[in-house]
Parts: C-alpha cells; structure tokens; sequence
C-alpha cells in the first residue's frame, strides 16, 4: 500500500529509546502531540514519536499536522497511508519505523494525566526493561456531557483500575491506548493482520504474549478522552462480534472464564434472545433510566451481541 513520509528536522539525527506509536483515522491529534512535547527538553531525543494516519485522506488536516511536527522539538515521523487497512496491521506498519528498543502503543485520542508521562516510561524502562508493561486508564480529563454518560460509567467500572487490580488478571487489563512493549517480544509476538474491524485484537495479543513473557502494571495514567455515546457503543459492539468469535476460536480456555463469554452464554439459551437484544438496547438509549441501570443495559446488549459467537 502506497504511503506519504514526512519527517520533522529532528527525526534524523535521534537515537531513541522508546518509540511512541500514535495510530488514528480522522482523528486530529496535534493536541495530544503539543503535550507530549512539553518534556522534550528532559527527554534528550530518547523517545521518538511516529505517526499513522490509516486512511483518513484529508489534505487540509494533513497540511496543518505537518506544520505542528515542524515546529515540535521531538522527533517526529508521519506516515500517511491512501487508504484504510485496519488497527492490528496499522499497528504492525508502525513498529517497522521504530527505532527504539521499545515501542509505546498510544491511541491519538489519549492524553496523559501528569508531565512527567514519557520520563516514567523512560525510567521504567531504563531500570527494568520490562516485557510488556501497561500504565493504566483514567477519566480524569474526559468529558462530562451527559451523552457520554455510560461510557463513563462502563469505563470507570471496567478499565479505570489502579495497577494493583489489573496485576490480578495481567493479561486481560492490556489496551494498546497506554501500552510498552519490548522490541524483541514484538517480534516474537505482532497483532494478529486476521482481525478487522473494532476491538480484541489487543486483548488476543496480550493471551499470547502472557504465555511467553510477564505482563506487568504500573500507575502511569492517560484518560481516554474519545468516549461514545450509547448508540456509537452499540455499533462498536456490532462490528466487534466478529472478533470476539476469533478470540473464542483461539484461546477457549482463557476467554471462557471472562464475564463477557459467561454472559453471552447464558443470554444463547434465550429463546427470544433478537428481541431481547432490541429490548435491551432501547434500555441503554433510555435517558428516562438511571445511568447505573443503561450502562448494566448496555453490557446486557454487548453479551447478547457476542451471544452468536458461543
């Protein structure tokens, strides 16, 4: 697939330890950048940013995002690609610019919650050289609209865990939104091309990789500042059912002991379970409902959803 490069004045003469891969589509994702270079100066050209923009083919964005690289002190690469080809091998291409000796996977709608964000992952790694190791959710900055509403309280409930929670199931608390990964456990290890679509392949990556290598957790938070609302959810639960089913085929032993795969079984012995599924999702639309009761909707919907795959 044919891709425009475009590298800033500091790319080539870098030496970077950590590499900070930045996926999006659509997405303008300067604001995220101009953060991350507020710790330049204390990096010393030690991390690295690279861009993938996976298919957006928008020529003004373009322009204004390769002016924000030019005057930014990190080095950074943007790779602009002229059509979609998906997150796991978006993510994939990526690590075939990197130089570091880790790579750090960092969605484009992600904002760190301290300054020193990039120093922690620098020291951790210059200390540990950790494997795989995952910093953590947060909603600390995010949006308060009322129609994001049960998005925040599904992610509070289920993502935004300190690391001491997370360390008790390593490998199902892995996004790649805050993710370092070894260069050498990447190569032994890339994400799955077979998934498309939305959702799983990073929780099917860190099942194979847990086998080989410890996955740990530390507090270095980002908040996840992209949330949906209801209705988007359930279009992301719709495409991602697909991939849960691959997950299913792959890894039975793990999947089925998740809340997700118990629930979805429990919901196949409905009779009328495609009515049900349309009962539950009006309940998740409902704004007459408490938000505690939509978000428990919701996850009903998204078992039922997932229901097809067990």
């Amino acid at each position: 697939m044919s891709a425009h490069i475009h590298d800033n004045a500091a790319w080539s003469q870098a030496k970077p330890t950590i590499s900070v891969l930045i996926p999006f589509l659509r997405d303008d994702p300067q604001a995220l950048l101009r953060q991350l270079n507020t710790e330049a100066a204390a990096l010393a050209g030690a991390v690295e940013l690279i861009l993938l923009d996976d298919g957006t083919a928008d020529a003004e964005l373009t322009a204004r995002l390769q002016a924000t690289l030019d005057a930014l002190e990190l080095p950074v690469r943007l790779i602009s690609l002229a059509a979609n080809e998906g997150r796991a091998r978006g993510r994939n291409r990526l690590t075939t610019a990197a130089r570091g000796e880790a790579y750090l996977f960092l969605d484009s709608d992600m904002r760190p919650d301290t300054p020193v964000f990039l120093q922690t992952w620098l020291r951790l790694f210059a200390q540990d050289a950790p494997a795989v190791a995952f910093g953590g959710f947060s909603l600390d900055q995010a949006p308060t609209d009322a129609r994001f509403a049960v998005h925040r309280a599904l992610s509070g409930a289920s993502e935004c865990l300190p690391a001491s929670r997370r360390a008790l199931s390593p490998e199902k608390y892995v996004y790649t939104s805050n993710l370092l990964v070894r260069r050498d456990v990447f190569a032994a290890e890339s994400f799955d091309p077979g998934f498309s679509g939305w959702g799983w392949e990073d929780v099917e990556w860190a099942m194979r990789v847990s086998r080989r290598f410890p996955v740990v957790h530390i507090d270095n938070p980002a908040t996840h500042m992209g949330l949906d609302t209801v209705e988007d959810l359930a279009r992301k639960f719709d495409q991602g059912a697909g991939n849960f089913a691959r997950v299913v085929a792959l890894h039975p032993a793990i999947i089925q002991t998740y809340p997700s795969y118990k629930a979805a079984r429990a919901l196949k012995r409905l009779p009328a379970l495609h009515l049900a599924r349309r009962l539950m999702k009006q309940a998740a639309l409902s704004t007459v409902l408490p938000v505690k009761a939509r978000a428990f909707a919701l996850r009903l919907y998204r078992a039922a959803v997932y229901a097809d795959a067990v």
